[in-house]
């Protein structure tokens, strides 16, 4: 197989069942395959050290777009290495660490708070320093959340967003938000506790659930069940059309399913993570990025949205790409 996805012209796929219903995939079906085998073998060639540029597709080198595998994007690296696996291993503290990491998703909030606070923990945790060390830096013009998806502001009764945020970590806290989950035993237990809170909706919580299962203190599967963001509705809509409406979730699992059997139909070599193959909170976030590379591949192909540019460009990170993923994977490189 080449290690370079190509995009010559292929006989269209043959129709597919997915829940009950015949899907017709257009031409943006095919392009989300080399899509994946061409953006990881970016990443490898990052992981490896070789020198820019990483690809010759245009697309790639003009815009950003994130890695295949989530574990392996630079924010949630740091969870997983500093957040996760650092500190206190105990139900409690790793459930506040992680949940106060994703309440902002941005790596200098945390080490705001960090160098403010000292180390970050429950047993700690003063909410009023916690809230004017986040005030003082929004006043000084400090961006405290992530531009990479909509962290929405529960209402409980403070006048900043990230002073609410304060307050619903603390809920969460105070609730024995981790304990529940743990007695859950499962990532849609999990994922129907934090979807319980303020604010967090279907979205969000899948997210948590997903950071949270990074850590050392919750073990569960996976390819469980998945939850379709706005984003990947919007690739599942430009791959297979309106037939594919209220089944996203069907539609992703299958890709899941049926990953090794579409990359040898297209030639692409796709060796996964040391050996992992795509997981459904990976074809999920693949969905999410092939649909905005399909508004310059495919311009014809419209999603929900109808967003018709992709907003962010390619600026290379002058650090190393690291890789270190949670040990419990077993992962063989």
């Amino acid at each position: 197989m080449r290690h370079v996805a190509s995009f010559e012209e292929r006989p269209a796929p043959t129709p597919i069942r997915i829940a009950g219903r015949l899907l017709r995939p257009t031409p943006v079906f095919d392009t989300y395959w080399r899509f994946a085998a061409l953006r990881h073998a970016v990443y490898q060639a990052r992981l490896e050290g070789r020198p820019a540029p990483w690809t010759d597709d245009p697309i790639l080198l003009r815009h950003r777009f994130t890695n295949c595998y989530r574990a392996a994007d630079r924010v949630s690296q740091f969870l997983i290495r500093h957040v996760s696996y650092t500190g206190v291993q105990d139900v409690p503290e790793v459930v506040f660490r992680t949940l106060l990491f994703k309440m902002f998703n941005r790596v200098s909030t945390w080490e705001l708070l960090s160098g403010e606070i000292g180390e970050l923990s429950w047993k700690d945790f003063s909410r009023s320093a916690y809230d004017e060390a986040l005030t003082r830096a929004f006043h000084s013009g400090r961006k405290l959340y992530s531009a990479a998806y909509v962290i929405p502001p529960p209402r409980l009764g403070a006048g900043r967003k990230h002073s609410n945020h304060l307050r619903l970590l603390e809920l969460m806290m105070t609730t024995d938000v981790g304990g529940r989950i743990a007695r859950g035993g499962s990532l849609r237990a999990a994922f129907e506790v934090l979807r319980s809170y303020p604010a967090m909706g279907d979205f969000l919580a899948y997210q948590f659930a997903i950071d949270l299962n990074y850590s050392a203190v919750f073990d569960f599967d996976e390819m469980e069940f998945v939850v379709a963001g706005p984003g990947a509705r919007d690739g599942i809509r430009k791959c297979f059309g309106p037939s594919a409406d209220g089944i996203e979730a069907d539609v992703i699992r299958y890709m899941a399913d049926h990953q090794q059997e579409h990359f040898a139909r297209l030639d692409l070599s796709f060796t996964g993570l040391a050996g992992r193959p795509l997981q459904l909170i990976d074809c999920q976030n693949l969905f999410c990025e092939v649909d905005k590379y399909a508004r310059v591949a495919h311009p014809e192909v419209a999603g929900h949205s109808g967003r018709s540019r992709i907003k962010q460009l390619f600026q290379p990170v002058p650090e190393p790409v690291g890789a270190w993923f949670p040990p419990k994977w077993n992962l063989s490189g």
